[in-house]
């Protein structure tokens, strides 16, 4: 079962640092610049949560694994010819993002259920959600802050919503169905919530 969830986490961990590269390049950042907002995106939401749970030091520098996979997939994103196609057609770039960004927050969202279990085996709802949640919008707003952006959690779409029902629904169906049937229900609620919301442009009321 760990090599299951550690799969999930190298896909999360490919996944957001596409998007973290991606939108570097959008603000004409230098590779260097890609790279960390790539490596941010990808790590900074379990590093955020270990914190959380006290396991130190966090996941990420006692396995370097995820580091090294995040600044790889940030130095192939800016090859030449990949750079000016996802950077250069607006659409493709939003539908690029739309995929890997929900991709990310799906599967960090239910790792961090994973983890908060793992760390407290007799963890309520509650914290199993909430680490799942924190995990699964960390990496994305420190991304979106360090690149000079309003936060994505809090004007796009069903963003945090979308995290927040996917890791209810894999903590309720965690002692019913198992880790494994729990992770992937709850990571595909995810996806769909964020598909359908930039289908159907669901937003949230906002102040006018």
């Amino acid at each position: 079962m760990d090599t299951y969830v550690f799969i999930l986490e190298l896909i999360g961990t490919v996944a957001f640092a596409v998007s973290g590269a991606i939108l570097a390049i959008r603000k004409k950042m230098d590779i260097f610049g890609v790279a960390v907002l790539a490596l941010t995106t990808a790590v900074g939401g379990g590093m955020i949560r270990d914190v959380l749970l006290g396991v130190t030091p966090p996941a990420t520098f006692r396995n370097p694994v995820y580091a090294i996979t995040a600044v790889c997939v940030a130095v192939i994103v800016f090859f030449k010819p990949i750079r000016h196609y996802l950077a250069g057609t607006h659409a493709l770039y939003q539908r690029t993002m739309l995929v890997m960004d929900s991709l990310g927050l799906g599967i960090f969202t239910v790792v961090g259920v994973s983890m908060a279990y793992a760390a407290q085996p007799q963890a309520g709802v509650f914290l199993a959600v909430f680490v799942g949640v924190l995990t699964g919008v960390g990496g994305g707003v420190l991304r979106d802050v360090m690149a000079g952006d309003m936060p994505y959690i809090f004007v796009k779409h069903i963003y945090a919503c979308a995290s927040l029902a996917g890791a209810l629904l894999c903590a309720l169906l965690w002692p019913y169905a198992g880790q494994m049937i729990a992770m992937l229900a709850g990571a595909a609620e995810v996806v769909v919530i964020r598909i359908l919301s930039a289908v159907f442009k669901w937003n949230l009321p906002r102040a006018d």
